[in-house]
């Protein structure tokens, strides 16, 4: 099953001994196996009163001395005895399994639950009521009724979910109710497999420019490097057959005994950082379309974006959090991507006061891309971006509109530009896109464009 904390795809719910989500077996999370006590709590109405109808009938017989009448209060009540215990064995010996296509999906996107129950036992099942549960951002619960399923047999069935909330949100663990055929008991039963559904931010399309880097190529700056460390650094290789006799490195040569070229120049990939202002004070609203979403969906748009155009991404916040960290094993770009956008899915508010944790982690810089959705900037923050700016190659900041009153707000965007940003206002309404496109001219036009 897919989600974190869920057992792997197509495998079963967790069994009686399973302990939590992914736990082996055909079982549910409750003991099946208990007093049959618990069993007989299940009797509907009908059946209790088949059981009273039964107990008169018998007192009635002994009463009056009337063997027949015994016979039938005797019949009257087997029947529901006889439905609890088919359905107690039936009810231990059904397996279920979730999945979910796709785990992870943009708001607003919907997903598939494919709910599997599989009836184990020898004997057919009764009649069967299933309800998953999600929480209510995802919809309403769903419910559906199985007829009998033989034994050794299976049903599936489906239903799609959908949010406009990013999150992560478990899905179920799943509810069965089984009922006989005559309405005497109704058995329910929990299981304790669950999935993670996890909802990315929204993901605009931006349009297919570039507001700095150089991601493809052998960069002039790696040949500076050669030039400057001398012959010495270069690291040889052993010869290989097809290689070009130009490349021969002659002093390894020598000093090896074989011939040794050198090493192909690695193309230079170009660096992109994602700053994204997390500050409680720096918005105003709540709620899908507010401020704060507007910037965790740009910058979620922006990741994706600057990754598919082949940029060495990270995300970084106010808080000094960097993404990927320094310890991340990933190195495959989607991971990497993949990694960012699960965190902006659950990104929060933070309770700093300024966006100074985000410039002691980016102490010494490294020259490339910055791209910031900040909120309300106050004078101090503004010479705090101002000291990032020094630090990146090209720098485009999206500033929250309606944070602050419009003379405050022009000011802080025109302290922006002075201090070498490209600053533009996002105002509700106004797609990422637009913006995307007037800062990539902005940026050409002041000659801080594409290097």
């Amino acid at each position: 099953m897919a989600g974190s904390g869920s057992p792997a795809a197509g495998s079963p719910a967790a069994g009686p001994g399973g302990g939590g989500p992914g736990g082996g077996g055909p079982g549910g999370a409750e003991d099946d196996r208990g007093p049959l006590r618990a069993a007989f709590g299940g009797l509907t109405t009908r059946g209790r009163s088949f059981l009273a109808a039964g107990g008169a009938a018998a007192v009635c017989a002994y009463t009056l001395g009337q063997p027949d009448l015994l016979r039938v209060g005797m019949l009257l009540a087997a029947l529901p005895v006889l439905c609890v215990l088919v359905l107690h064995r039936t009810r231990s010996r059904v397996a279920a399994a979730r999945r979910l296509t796709p785990a992870r999906v943009p708001a607003g996107s919907e997903s598939r639950v494919h709910l599997r129950v599989e009836n184990v036992a020898r004997v057919p099942s009764g009649l069967l009521l299933l309800q998953d549960r999600v929480p209510y951002v995802l919809g309403p619960r769903p419910r559906f009724v199985l007829d009998r399923i033989e034994p050794g047999g299976r049903r599936e069935v489906t239903y799609r979910v959908r949010s406009d909330l990013r999150g992560r949100y478990p899905l179920g663990p799943l509810q069965l109710r089984l009922a006989d055929p005559f309405g005497m008991v109704e058995l329910s039963r929990s299981f304790n497999a669950f999935d993670v559904m996890t909802v990315l931010p929204r993901i605009e399309e931006l349009p297919p420019v570039r507001l700095g880097g150089d991601s493809s190529g052998h960069g002039d700056g790696r040949r500076r490097a050669i030039s400057v460390a001398g012959d010495d650094d270069i690291i040889p290789r052993d010869y290989r057959h097809g290689d070009d006799l130009r490349r021969v490195h002659w002093r390894s040569t020598a000093h090896r005994g074989a011939l040794m070229v050198r090493r192909e120049e690695q193309p230079l990939k170009a660096r992109c950082t994602v700053l994204l202002d997390t500050r409680r004070r720096g918005y105003v609203g709540s709620g899908p379309e507010s401020p704060f979403e507007r910037a965790v969906s740009g910058a979620a748009s922006a990741v994706a974006h600057v990754a598919a155009q082949g940029y060495s991404v990270r995300l970084l916040t106010d808080t000094g959090t960097l993404l990927p960290g320094p310890n991340t094993e990933a190195s495959d770009p989607s991971e990497v991507t993949g990694l960012i956008l699960d965190s902006l899915a659950v990104m929060a508010h933070s309770a700093c006061d300024g966006l100074d944790g985000a410039q002691a982690a980016l102490r010494g810089g490294d020259g490339g891309l910055l791209i910031a959705f900040v909120g309300a900037l106050d004078v101090e923050q503004v010479a705090v971006l101002g000291r990032l700016r020094q630090r990146a190659g090209s720098a485009v900041a999206f500033v929250a509109a309606g944070q602050l009153d419009a003379a405050h707000e022009a000011d802080r965007l025109g302290a922006l530009r002075e201090a070498g940003w490209t600053a533009l206002s996002h105002h509700p309404g106004v797609p990422l896109a637009r913006l995307w496109q007037r800062a990539a001219r902005e940026l050409s036009g002041s000659g801080r464009g594409p290097y």
